[in-house]
């Protein structure tokens, strides 16, 4: 019973030591960001897919940036949109939508702090510097 006991503690010490340090829960704020980053992902992909339906053309543009207050609006948008509802990917991008826009609203709702309001800030998005090698 002994040797079965050590070696579980081993193996408890073990796992422990194992994890990283920095494994903290995720918080409001980096849920929403890393949500927020698959839509905008997840919609580009949706954009430059040849099989997709023709409707998806007709979508609104969906770049999110959870700092901008006028990304309530932009989700919103988005979800009530009622082109493309036989279309799975977009049907799964909405739902996707639907709950940051919920995590938005209710359970982030005072931890997030709009940086601006610049609701012609998320129709043509900044691309990012490209790096030279």
């Amino acid at each position: 019973k002994l040797p079965t006991m050590k070696m579980l503690l081993l193996l408890m010490a073990l796992l422990s030591a194992a994890l990283p340090a920095s494994a903290a829960p995720p918080t409001c704020y980096s849920r929403v960001l890393s949500l927020s980053k698959e839509i905008t992902e997840s919609f580009k992909e949706l954009q430059t897919s040849k099989t997709v339906d023709s409707c998806v053309e007709t979508l609104p543009r969906l770049y999110l940036d959870i700092h901008n207050y006028c990304v309530l609006a932009k989700l919103r948008d988005f979800v009530a949109y009622p082109g493309c509802d036989r279309v799975d990917e977009v049907n799964e991008l909405k739902e996707k939508a639907r709950s940051l826009y919920t995590i938005l609203i209710s359970y982030c709702r005072r931890d997030l702090v709009f940086l601006t309001d610049d609701c012609n800030a998320l129709e043509i998005p900044i691309s990012p510097p490209i790096e030279h090698s």
